[in-house]
């Protein structure tokens, strides 16, 4: 049952997800969530490093497309300032925001991966959708009222998680 909240990777940033490691899994296109994986969730100015890591990616040829539960409006105007492609009002835990963004790229699942910091919707929805998933740390320790019950469980999730699969640790890269 938990399984469908496992996810591919733990890598402690996105900022230490690089455009060699995506290569070296075969992954062409990288999605991710927006609040708390790509910026605070609540100071959506986002920092010097992300604007350097989006360089990397965009250098590399790979394409970084924003899937989120938020609102079109909301989305559009975070991420105004770095110019990314979105698909708002994703739904996750399905799959159906993970689903448009790979027919979008034209890429099959196998080829892209989802990043994100909440188990039960962006881990879960990457699973239900075929991706490859990389769980995250929060970018900063607080959340809104309504991620704080999905971490609450999270937690628990996690627990078991863990000790059925001891290899799920916290990494500075992505690993085999």
């Amino acid at each position: 049952m938990f399984l469908s909240y496992k996810p591919t990777w733990m890598v402690e940033a996105i900022y230490q997800i690089t455009p060699e490691q995506l290569k070296a899994q075969g992954i062409k296109a990288l999605l991710t969530d927006l609040d708390n994986t790509l910026i605070a969730w609540n100071n959506p100015n986002g920092t010097e490093e992300l604007r350097d890591w989006l360089a990397q990616m965009e250098t590399a040829g790979i394409p970084v497309i924003v899937v989120s539960n938020n609102n079109a409006q909301r989305v559009a105007k975070a991420i105004a300032p770095f110019g990314l492609a979105y698909i708002s009002r994703a739904l996750k835990p399905f799959a159906r925001g993970i689903k448009q963004a790979c027919r979008q790229l034209s890429l099959p699942p196998e080829a892209v991966v989802m990043v994100g910091d909440q188990l039960m919707t962006d881990i879960k929805a990457a699973n239900a959708a075929g991706v490859k998933s990389i769980l995250v740390k929060p970018v900063v320790n607080t959340d809104g009222w309504n991620t704080r019950i999905n971490r609450f469980f999270e937690s628990k999730i996690m627990r078991h998680l863990v000790k059925k699969n001891p290899d799920m640790i916290w990494r500075g890269e992505l690993h085999e």
